[in-house]
C-alpha cells in the first residue's frame, strides 16, 4: 500500500498537495477507490481511500487511523556538525531517521568545514526516510547551532560527547540506560577541539569512545544512534 506524508491532519477528507497528488495520480497511477496510508509526523498513521484523483488536488477519504503508531520508549537527540561534502551529512540525516531519532541539531564547531545548510532539503531527505522507513514521527531538525550555546541549554537526560582523544572513555554502549533521554554530540572532520571538549565537561557532559575503529563524522553519528536504538530494543 502506498504511503504518503500529510502534516496537521483533521477530519474525515484530506486533500493532498500538487506535488504528492501528482505523485499519486500520474507516477503510481492510483484510481478513484485505491486504499493508501498516510502518515502526519507527529505519530499518526490513517488508512484512506482515493476519492477524487484530481492531478493537482488528489482528495482522500480517512478510514481508519492509529495514533502514537510504533512510538519508542526513549528519545534521542544527535548534534552533529555538517560534513564539508554536503552528502555525506544528508546519509547520516537518512540512515538516522531510518534507524530511528527525534532531533537532529547541526552543529557549528571550532573546526567545521561547512558553515551553511539548506534546511528544506535536508527535511526533505528526513520525509522521504520516513517514508520508506514506515515510520509516523518525524525527526525535528533544528538550524544550524553554534557549539558553545547548543552545550550551555538545560537538558533533561543524559549527555555525552564522542571524540577522537586519548583518556578514559567508556563505550557508549556500557554507558547508555534504557527509556531514557539521550542528547549526543559528534565533531566534524577534525575533531572537537580540546578547549569544547573541556566545556563540554564543564557543562556536565561525559566523554564516550564508539569504538576502536576511527570513524568519519558521519559514520560516527549511525553508530551512535544504532546503538541507542538496540540498547532499547
Amino acid at each position: 500500500m502506498q504511503l504518503f506524508y500529510i502534516p496537521n491532519i483533521s477530519g474525515t477528507h484530506i486533500t493532498l498537495n500538487e506535488s504528492e497528488s501528482k505523485h499519486c495520480t500520474r507516477a503510481l497511477r492510483l484510481k478513484k477507490g485505491d486504499k493508501v496510508q498516510l502518515i502526519d509526523g507527529v505519530g499518526g498513521l490513517y488508512f484512506a481511500e482515493i476519492e477524487i484523483p484530481d492531478s493537482k488536488k488528489c482528495q482522500l477519504k480517512i478510514l481508519d487511523s492509529v495514533h502514537g503508531y510504533n512510538k519508542r520508549n526513549h528519545f534521542l537527540h544527535i548534534a552533529i556538525s555538517p560534513t564539508k561534502n554536503i552528502d555525506r551529512f544528508e546519509w547520516f540525516l537518512e540512515k538516522a531517521t531510518e534507524i530511528g531519532i527525534d532531533e537532529i541539531t547541526p552543529t557549528l564547531c571550532r573546526y567545521s568545514e561547512r558553515k551553511v545548510i539548506k534546511p528544506e532539503r535536508l527535511k526533505s531527505i528526513t520525509i522521504s526516510a520516513i517514508k520508506q522507513s514506515l515510520k509516523a514521527y518525524l525527526p525535528t531538525l533544528n538550524g544550524l547551532a553554534k557549539f558553545e550555546e547548543l552545550v550551555s541549554q538545560p537538558f533533561d537526560g543524559a549527555k555525552y560527547i564522542a571524540h577522537c582523544y586519548k583518556g578514559n572513555k567508556a563505550l557508549l554502549k556500557d554507558m547508555e540506560k534504557k527509556s531514557g533521554k539521550v542528547l549526543i554530540l559528534i565533531g566534524p572532520e577534525g575533531d572537537f577541539s580540546e578547549a569544547e571538549v573541556e566545556m563540554a565537561k564543564a557543562n556536565g557532559f561525559k566523554e564516550i569512545s564508539l569504538g576502536k575503529s576511527r570513524l568519519r563524522t558521519e559514520t560516527a553519528g549511525v553508530v551512535a544512534c544504532h546503538t541507542v536504538n538496540l540498547l532499547n530494543e
